[in-house]
């Protein structure tokens, strides 16, 4: 299947502190709608190889979170709560009032907090690769993530990524996925990066989660080392009637690496399973 023309113009949507968000909508055949949001340091752009195979079930919508692609490179500190609110205002701004939304790692974590802060507005809930909350040292280990960006720039962060972003069957037989990821990657503002690490470290949405009513689907892959299937094994328990599941093999960002797979978890959801 085709992927979507990435090359497409994007719109802009300002948010309620004056920011723009850089978003476009990939139309579909079915009467379904989803807002993907994407893993850290990424784009819209991120989220290509699994829309194609979810535009059958409907409308999706891709955007570059704050501090990311061509949206507005705020000043922090960052919340997810505040991501979040980014979302809801471009949902305002293209009128959707409901809607699907799944993220990927960061993108989950914003999801979360866009499913806590405006359940009214969630039809379902994707949470791919992703954690409610990092751990005790997450604060720490972010900061340490953060600060070697700072000291040697973002490249000498790339060989880390890389062993955890993809398996490496599957980096090996797709260089050009990975080198675009990669590319992506260079590109980021060095104070936004550092910011969002840190808004990460801080993420915790665990008290959320039991009181979710909506569809929940959560998908991961076995072999994700920075959110590891207990993470998502530990959503699945606290989230009523979730599913979880766990892709063979993969690693950690699998709309890349599985597109079909996890598509096929997110078109449920924008079907309202």
């Amino acid at each position: 299947m085709t992927a979507p023309d990435s090359s497409s113009a994007l719109s802009m949507a300002k948010t309620r502190d004056g920011a723009e968000i850089a978003y476009r909508i990939i139309k579909g055949q079915g009467p379904g709608r989803i807002a993907l949001v994407h893993s850290l340091a990424m784009d819209n752009e991120f989220w290509d190889r699994a829309a194609a195979h979810l535009t059958q079930a409907g409308d999706v919508l891709v955007f570059d979170c704050r501090g990311h692609g061509r949206s507005t490179k705020s000043a922090g500190p960052y919340t997810v709560e505040q991501f979040a609110g980014d979302l809801a205002d471009v949902l305002d701004a293209v009128g959707w009032d409901k809607t699907s939304v799944a993220g990927a790692s960061m993108g989950g974590c914003i999801a979360l907090a866009f499913a806590a802060a405006y359940p009214e507005r969630v039809l379902g809930l994707g949470l791919v690769d992703t954690t409610a909350w990092y751990g005790e040292k997450a604060p720490e280990q972010w900061e340490e993530r953060a600060q070697k960006a700072v000291e040697s720039g973002m490249a000498v962060l790339v060989g880390f990524q890389k062993a955890r972003w993809f398996s490496k069957a599957w980096a090996d037989a797709n260089p050009e996925v990975v080198e675009g990821a990669v590319q992506v990657f260079l590109k980021n503002d060095l104070d936004c990066y550092v910011e969002t690490c840190r808004m990460l470290g801080r993420a915790d949405k665990r008290d959320a989660l039991p009181g979710f009513t909506f569809p929940t689907r959560i998908a991961v892959g076995s072999d994700d080392f920075a959110t590891p299937v207990a993470m998502a094994e530990a959503m699945h328990k606290a989230i009523p009637g979730a599913t979880l599941r766990v892709l063979p093999g993969a690693a950690h960002l699998t709309p890349m690496e599985c597109p079909e797979e996890v598509a096929e978890e997110l078109r449920q959801i924008m079907i309202g399973r």
